[in-house]
């Protein structure tokens, strides 16, 4: 009896585990964060989309294009990793954008996965997001009007170090000067940047006088253990503990948020990890 109760228990256990990669490879979640603007007069509300990798959810992405119009958002900003810099296809990414575009105006900042890829094969990928009526953000910025409240939306690849670390060489002098004059405008910033290492571990986001920080790249963890939370993320090692979730300046008045993200090209399997459309409500204080 004891033998057959072991059985069950492991065959259950093995089932849950199957389970919980299937969905964490097929299946879609919604993270709603909400965030007070002192100086908006009205919502707005934002998608974010990050590290697709290729990924498909339903025929031609269908399943992903409906939940994410569902939100009804007035923005649609992408952080990057759309393709894979080793799999020479780019048709994925370029329909989604196409399919993106009725929703809501759609951003594209590239990811390390964009930069390699044009690297290896000679294509400028910020004409294929362009034509596929993406407005690509790379190294610019851009001023807007979205339901009546003033923003100005940038986006960048690279790791952001406050500009102290120019003296040691660990800071890039490029994004030093994009974010110098990002930064310098009254109206509310949002910076659409793939890698959150340096917001989060060398104070990017108190250095900079950014509102809103946007990134991916580290897919959640990519192995989330429950109640310990994600395994690994690119530059943070094992266990990082900052994989996902909205995190604050240290006056609070500034925000970086995390999304675990779409897809993955990893040889270990996202796992307790469900794919995430992540939604931002910005709302009058």
């Amino acid at each position: 009896m004891k033998r057959i109760f072991l059985l069950l228990s492991a065959a259950a256990l093995l089932l849950a585990v199957l389970f919980s990669f299937l969905l964490s490879e097929h299946a879609l979640s919604v993270s709603t964060y909400r965030v007070s603007v002192p100086s908006f007069t009205g919502p707005l509300r934002i998608v974010q989309l990050t590290d697709l990798h290729n990924s498909t959810f339903g025929a031609h992405n269908q399943r992903l294009v409906q939940k994410v119009a569902a939100q009804q958002p007035d923005l649609i900003l992408i952080t990057g990793d759309l393709l894979n810099y080793n799999e020479q296809r780019t048709d994925i990414a370029e329909e989604l954008i196409r399919q993106l575009v009725p929703v809501a105006p759609v951003y594209v900042s590239f990811g390390n996965h964009e930069i390699a890829y044009m690297r290896n094969y000679g294509v400028d990928l910020r004409k294929l997001y362009s034509a596929a009526g993406a407005t690509v953000l790379e190294y610019d910025r851009t001023d807007l009007a979205v339901n009546g409240q003033n923003i100005r939306l940038g986006g960048v690849y690279g790791y952001c170090m406050p500009g102290r670390f120019l003296k040691t060489g660990e800071a890039w002098e490029s994004e030093c000067m994009f974010l110098e004059d990002f930064q310098n405008t009254e109206a509310y910033t949002i910076l659409l940047c793939h890698l959150p290492y340096s917001w989060i571990v060398y104070d990017s986001l108190d250095s900079w006088d950014v509102d809103l920080v946007l990134c991916g790249h580290v897919h959640g963890g990519q192995v989330r253990i429950p109640f310990i939370g994600g395994m690994w993320a690119p530059d943070q090692g094992w266990f990082p503990g900052w994989e996902s979730g909205i995190y604050s300046s240290k006056e609070g008045n500034k925000v970086m948020v995390l999304s675990r993200g779409l897809g993955n090209t990893d040889k270990l399997p996202r796992f307790n990890n469900i794919p995430e459309i992540l939604v931002l409500d910005l709302v009058p204080a």
